[in-house]
C-alpha cells in the first residue's frame, strides 16, 4: 500500500524558497530583508518567514542585527580566507577518503556533473552551471563514505554556494574554476591523488586571493566598484 505523502509545512517551503533565492543572487549579499515584504512575495504569513530566517540564520544565510533588521550574509575577506580553510580541510578530506573507498564511483559521478555543466556553459545557463559547480564538489562527500563529514559540509554549502554565484561576475575566476575540474578529474583517473588535491588547493584558494585583506564588505566592495552582482 503506498503511503500517504505529507505536504511540506509553509515554513519548510518559505525556507526552502529562500533558501534558493539567496544561493541564485536572487537576494543580493547584504539586502535587507523585510518579514513583510517576503511574506507578500511568497504568499503566506509573516510566522514562516520569521520561522525560515531563523534557520537561515543557523546556516550563515541570513544575519540579523539588533535594531536594524534582517540582512542577507556578506562576507569581509578575511571572511573568506575562513570558509576558504575550511572548506579545504572538509573537500581534501573528503576526497581523499572517497578516491581510497569509491574511485570509480567518483570519477564516475564527477564526469557526469562536468559533463552538465558543459552543457550549461554551451546554453549560456549561468545558474545550471554553478548548481552543478556546487553538486561537483558534493559528489566528495556522497561518496567519501563518512556521513559525519557530509553533514559537516552540508551546513556551510549555502553560503558556499551563494559566494560561488557572487564570484560568478568575475568571467576568469569561473574559467579557471571549470579548467580545474577537468584537471582533478585526469588526475584521479590516473592514480594521483596528491596531485588532484593540489590543484583543489589552487581551486578554492583563488576564491580567498579575489579581495584584500582590508575589504571589510565583499558586496559593498564590488558595488563601489561598479561591479553588479
Amino acid at each position: 500500500m503506498r503511503r500517504i505523502e505529507r505536504p511540506k509545512s509553509l515554513a519548510t517551503s518559505a525556507l526552502e524558497r529562500l533558501r534558493q533565492s539567496i544561493v541564485q543572487g536572487d537576494l543580493a549579499l547584504g539586502q535587507p530583508l523585510s518579514e513583510r515584504q517576503l511574506a507578500e512575495d511568497l504568499g503566506v504569513s509573516k510566522t514562516p518567514v520569521r520561522e525560515a530566517l531563523a534557520q537561515l540564520r543557523v546556516e550563515g544565510l541570513v544575519q540579523i542585527l539588533p535594531q536594524k533588521g534582517a540582512f542577507v550574509f556578506t562576507l569581509s575577506a578575511k571572511d573568506i580566507v575562513y570558509l576558504c580553510e575550511l572548506r579545504l580541510t572538509l573537500e581534501s578530506s573528503a576526497l581523499r577518503l572517497a578516491y581510497q573507498r569509491n574511485r570509480d564511483k567518483l570519477v564516475h559521478r564527477l564526469k557526469q556533473v562536468l559533463a552538465h555543466m558543459v552543457e550549461a556553459q554551451e546554453k549560456q545557463d549561468t545558474r545550471s552551471y554553478l548548481h552543478h559547480d556546487t553538486q561537483f564538489h558534493e559528489v566528495f562527500f556522497a561518496t567519501c563514505g563518512n556521513p559525519l563529514l557530509e553533514t559537516a559540509y552540508a551546513t556551510h554549502v549555502g553560503k558556499i554556494a551563494a559566494l560561488r554565484t557572487h564570484l560568478a561576475i568575475k568571467p576568469l575566476h569561473t574559467v579557471r574554476s571549470f579548467e580545474e575540474h577537468g584537471e582533478m578529474i585526469k588526475l584521479l583517473e590516473t592514480g594521483k591523488i596528491d596531485a588532484a588535491i593540489l590543484i583543489l588547493e589552487q581551486h578554492i584558494g583563488r576564491t580567498s586571493a579575489t579581495y584584500s585583506e582590508s575589504v571589510d564588505d565583499i558586496a559593498a566592495a564590488d558595488k563601489s566598484s561598479g561591479v553588479a552582482a
